[in-house]
């Protein structure tokens, strides 16, 4: 019988964790790819890879250095400052072209090891506007693997319309709040867990937390 394979798109951090805690409980076979694109700090990567081994997930690292020079941004150089888009710009974290390529080598490496699913961790609710997370680009962009390789690729959002408490309630359910909560990255300047608490990743992973964590105790009572 032939299994369900999976690729998970993994950057070490809250949400790609929780996708793949939701794939491992989802297909039989599950491996994970980070792409290494100059991030701002190579703790990222390191996260990744220390994720992947402890639970004992094939992890593939690729080198999209390239993309670092093709669209500087906040995220890969110091001297642009992390902040949040203003009068209809996108924040100084977004990187053009990310999740295309990101994807679209996920799938190369998906048709290689003979997988069908490819899951990501993108989102519309939290998306801070990026125009590669919204559900339109990742349906067409599905499309036009699967006429690219002549193949049927599946690409899975589970986040796709959630917020971020909404994706700490999705770890409780897997079973992975603690673990989510502890060994990520989200951090802009690098620190895992809780982070610095003041990047605007920061804030919206903890702003999502306490919501959820109010939201349980509200339950209990």
């Amino acid at each position: 019988m032939k299994k369900n394979k999976a690729v998970v798109v993994f950057s070490g951090g809250q949400d790609s964790t929780t996708c793949l805690f939701w794939a491992l409980n989802k297909y039989d076979e599950v491996e994970a790819v980070t792409f290494d694109y100059n991030q701002r700090h190579n703790e990222e990567i390191e996260a990744a890879k220390e994720i992947a081994n402890d639970l004992n997930i094939k992890h593939h690292v690729l080198d999209m250095s390239l993309l670092s020079q093709l669209a500087p941004n906040a995220l890969t150089r110091h001297d642009i400052d992390v902040k949040d888009g203003e009068d209809g710009e996108l924040p100084s974290t977004f990187v053009p072209g990310r999740n295309l390529l990101f994807l679209s080598f996920a799938a190369i490496l998906a048709k290689q090891i003979g997988a069908k699913h490819v899951i990501t961790g993108v989102c519309e609710t939290d998306f801070s506007g990026y125009p590669d997370c919204r559900d339109v680009f990742i349906k067409s962009l599905n499309v036009t693997l699967n006429l690219s390789m002549d193949d049927e690729f599946v690409v899975h959002t589970p986040l796709m319309w959630l917020d971020k408490a909404q994706t700490w309630e999705l770890a409780d359910e897997l079973n992975a709040f603690d673990y989510v909560r502890e060994y990520t990255l989200t951090c802009y300047n690098g620190v895992r867990g809780d982070g610095c608490g003041e990047c605007p990743a920061c804030k919206l992973r903890r702003n999502g937390l306490d919501a959820y964590l109010k939201q349980k105790a509200e339950v209990a009572e």
